[in-house]
């Protein structure tokens, strides 16, 4: 018999917003799966670090930032392999995913190697999204109001466009990003009702109105809240 792979998403960063469910299956499991971007310290590790039992078999897939796809498609393929041959051996294992696993999540990338194979479970987290909302105490959308979620990525001409025909927005992955993001808002007549929240519900959280803020570079986990109203 071979282990069934869990996709589970840990939150944004406050192990307390994890779910029963999340935190049953890490402290539980065989093996469990996660990013380490850069090599570096994985941060769905950490926020699931109070729940990881003495012993267990950890797999820490090592993934490049860049902007080329292929580094990329290359650490998922093995780490995919990694998670298949415990997965064979029939242990169970849990791949740690930041927010929610569909949700631009990584574990998107493992689940289209793996899921066609073994059998996959997906536990849904809190997102990023749905953090900064809280923390700030606003409403992300109401009654007939329409919310988008656009990545800071996405080519100035198209991020000018889907703001410029937005009610209310979320702005994730702005990071480097930053600059471009303030400058369009700007243009747009939004800075004003634009709040930035770095690291939602970690230690180091930090809410600010996007047009106190200097500089072109934010945090990678940085979420914008445009308001509709």
């Amino acid at each position: 018999m071979t282990g069934t792979l869990y996709g589970v998403g840990v939150g944004p960063g406050d192990p307390e917003l994890m779910t029963v469910k999340a935190w049953r299956l890490i402290s539980t499991t065989d093996v469990i799966a996660y990013l380490c971007a850069n090599g570096k310290d994985s941060t769905a590790r950490d926020i699931a670090k109070p729940f990881i039992a003495d012993g267990t078999i950890e797999i820490a897939i090592d993934m490049p930032m860049r902007v080329e796809r292929e580094p990329g498609e290359e650490a998922y393929d093995k780490g995919s392999a990694a998670i298949a041959a415990a997965l064979d051996s029939g242990k169970n294992v849990v791949m740690l995913c930041e927010g929610d696993p569909f949700f631009y999540g990584s574990f998107m990338y493992i689940f289209e190697r793996l899921a066609t194979k073994y059998k996959t479970i997906v536990i849904p987290g809190v997102t990023s999204i749905a953090a900064a909302a809280a923390a700030i105490g606003q409403p992300l959308v109401g009654r007939n109001d329409m919310l988008k979620v656009l990545p800071a990525t996405l080519p100035e001409d198209k991020l000018h466009f889907e703001l410029a025909t937005a009610q209310a927005v979320a702005i994730i992955k702005v990071g480097r990003h930053f600059g471009k993001v303030k400058l369009i808002l700007a243009e747009l007549g939004l800075l004003s009702k634009a709040i930035a929240v770095q690291n939602a519900t970690h230690e180091n959280q930090k809410i600010t109105a996007v047009e106190n803020i200097e500089g072109d570079t934010l945090p990678y986990f940085t979420t914008i809240i445009v308001s509709a109203k």
